[in-house]
């Protein structure tokens, strides 16, 4: 079964980089303009909501969550929005973002698993991913993020 792992250790605090992924500021400048729309109460509904294709409130991500421990874990499912894949089938994975204290920095752990084989959504994960996460660890030890041009 595909998953895509990363670890990333980050001169910032378990605090701050929790901030950075869930807070509206946080993820607005890790995530294409978007923010998190959520209880946060594990079982309940997921999305990342922004500017898109669908206009100011295009639905890029959504699923349910699995695990909301703060300044440790959060996990969700994953499936892409409704304006992505029309007329295929939304596949389901799973997202784990875990952080550990080292010493004066954090691990962040993203792992993303439980992929379908046939979902179209992995290959383009694995560059998204990666701008994602320069982004955090920029974000959180300089205040600012990447200027990587256009998202594609």
């Amino acid at each position: 079964m595909k998953e895509l792992h990363y670890e990333f250790y980050i001169g910032g605090t378990p605090e701050q980089v929790w901030e950075t992924l869930i807070s509206p500021e946080g993820t607005k400048q890790i995530y294409y303009g978007s923010v998190i729309q959520s209880t946060f109460k594990e079982g309940e509904l997921l999305e990342y909501v922004g500017p898109g294709a669908d206009g100011d409130e295009t639905i890029h991500v959504y699923g349910t969550l699995l695990e909301f421990t703060p300044q440790k874990a959060f996990r969700f499912t994953h499936k892409v929005g409704p304006s992505y894949h029309k007329g295929t089938e939304r596949y389901e994975s799973r997202i784990s973002w875990l952080l550990e204290a080292v010493g004066g920095t954090t691990k962040l752990t993203l792992i993303h698993d439980e992929w379908h084989p046939d979902d179209p959504s992995y290959a383009g994960s694995i560059n998204a991913w990666w701008q994602v996460l320069s982004n955090i660890k920029t974000l959180v030890e300089t205040g600012r993020t990447l200027d990587f041009g256009s998202w594609s």
